[in-house]
């Protein structure tokens, strides 16, 4: 029985000690050189640090970050990345949660003592690679190791304006990625290419599917998905067959006619989450990579990645709504109403709750939200079963399968009926001419608004949504926008939409 995602490591290492394991646009390791650069750095880190305590991480993503998450691991602790370019206050008040004793990362992200006001031991990473191994140090905390340690954390935004530290444990990534490899066939011939940040579950899929395959994965830069010919370029030069990528991402290309440039036709999976997929952009990577298999993978990061799936196996038109599917193996997904009765007849909305071993472990050093956000399930009064409230609608369709609705919160009051910002959305999607396109509610001045990439007017939109809407339903606003602003995981940042609107800096109003 596996207890520690370290065996993945090691068990490819032995199978195939000299091939790729992880590349970034600079470097590359092998297998071989990414155990024995995780065990140098767990040395050190035991020199400082207990077992079972959080070691964050300053650190751009890429190869040197591999290394330090997996020596993390090797001392028994879970790792935190903090992007160096996040603000400053907010990378304080992860450190204020954690209370870390130690932090790693390099000379070229500013002094960290000063600039983050950091009271632990600073340890660069070229200090660490270069300790010398401890194998007995090493091999005693493995023998200690649980499959309930926690292997990551990360964060998430909060309500109260503070982020949220999301604790994830060894036994959850094991129990998701043995059954994500195994349902889309991912092996040692796979070359997965990395877009998601280090900081956002995403990522959790691409590195840990590689580590248990002995597949290469391929750290796509950033810079790349502003410029498609190159993003293209690079999936197509580092051979990628595998695209674990979150909407926007795949939008980007579809969207600007990347492949009028360039095909890579060597990917064979396109895997996607984080907000609903526009079935005209589905169509266009269908077009160009007919052969590919398409997936469709829902749930948030309390979760540990994705609870349901659904490998798309038909044509949908603009319009329809894709499944989220079923649950994964070995995890329990329903929906509760508003009085905690579960919902099971179709068309019906309810809450999305997850139960499993794919729960993960709360929002670290913070009891009150853990404890708001996982909680008994009502349906269960024998036995201890916690679930996670999802706060996302959803609804069974005739064919058995989930469908997402919309979040709770962006169900609306307007003119008297309750309505889903989703459904207009999927009206929108239908109209010949439009890009992306996306809702809200002014709730101060009682106004849908809706913002739209592409050339049209208002009245011809109002006139192609208007058979599918009643009039209650129909956006009181249209903002044309140039482009959607993202946020650094990939999906359309709503919170800057709306304060670009506030202050009049979008175009296109009417």
């Amino acid at each position: 029985m596996i207890r520690n995602i370290l065996c993945y490591a090691e068990e490819s290492a032995r199978r195939f000690p000299g091939k790729t394991a992880f590349a970034d646009e600079e470097t590359a390791c092998t297998y071989d050189e990414l155990i024995k650069s995780a065990r140098a750095v767990g040395t050190r880190l035991g020199m400082e640090v207990t077992p079972g305590k959080p070691v964050p991480v300053l650190m751009e993503k890429g190869v040197k970050a591999i290394y330090a998450f997996m020596g993390i691991v090797s001392a028994g602790c879970f790792y935190i990345l903090l992007d160096p370019k996040l603000p400053t206050e907010r990378l304080r008040s992860v450190l204020d949660t954690l209370q870390a004793e130690v932090l790693l990362t390099d000379p070229a992200y500013d002094k960290p003592r000063e600039r983050l006001e950091f009271d632990g031991k600073v340890i660069m990473m070229e200090e660490a690679l270069q300790t010398q191994e401890d194998t007995t140090y090493l091999d005693n905390v493995r023998k200690q190791s649980r499959d309930v340690d926690p292997l990551y954390a990360i964060f998430t935004s909060g309500s109260t304006g503070v982020p949220k530290g999301v604790v994830v444990s060894h036994r959850s990534v094991i129990d998701f990625i043995e059954e994500f490899t195994r349902l889309f066939n991912i092996t040692e011939h796979d070359v997965i290419g990395n877009q998601a940040p280090f900081d956002f579950d995403v990522s959790v899929k691409d590195i840990y599917s590689t580590l248990k395959c002995g597949a290469t994965m391929q750290i796509i830069p950033k810079k790349f998905f502003s410029f498609p010919t190159k993003l293209l370029d690079y999936l197509v030069e580092r051979e990628v067959t595998t695209l674990i990528w979150a909407v926007s991402a795949l939008c980007i290309i579809s969207t600007l006619k990347g492949f009028d440039y360039k095909v890579p036709q060597k990917i064979r999976k396109v895997i996607f989450s984080g907000e609903v997929m526009p079935v005209k952009h589905l169509n266009i990577w269908k077009k160009y990579l007919p052969e590919a298999m398409y997936v469709n993978v829902y749930g948030p990061t309390e979760i540990t990645c994705n609870c349901t799936y659904h490998i798309i196996d038909r044509g949908y038109e603009p319009g329809e709504n894709l499944p989220i599917g079923k649950p994964f193996p070995n995890e329990k997904v329903f929906l509760l109403d508003e009085e905690d009765r579960e919902v099971t007849k179709p068309g019906e909305k309810g809450e999305i709750c997850v139960s499993g071993t794919a729960l993960s472990l709360g929002y670290y050093n913070n009891p009150e939200q853990t404890d708001r956000a996982f909680v008994q399930n009502p349906l269960n009064q024998s036995y201890l079963e916690p679930i996670y409230r999802t706060g996302d609608l959803a609804y069974y369709g005739e064919d058995g399968n989930l469908y997402f609705a919309s979040r709770k919160d962006f169900q609306i009051k307007h003119m008297g009926h309750r309505i889903e910002l989703g459904e207009i959305e999927t009206a929108l999607e239908t109209v010949e001419g439009l890009g992306r396109s996306l809702c809200m509610y002014d709730e101060a001045k009682g106004k849908i608004l809706a913002f739209y990439e592409g050339d049209l007017e208002k009245k011809q939109i109002v006139r192609a949504i208007g058979a599918r809407l009643p009039g209650f339903m129909i956006p009181n606003v249209f903002v044309k926008v140039e482009e959607f602003p993202l946020t650094k995981n990939g999906k359309i940042d709503r919170k800057k939409l709306e304060e670009a609107y506030e202050s009049g800096n979008l175009t296109g109003l009417s």
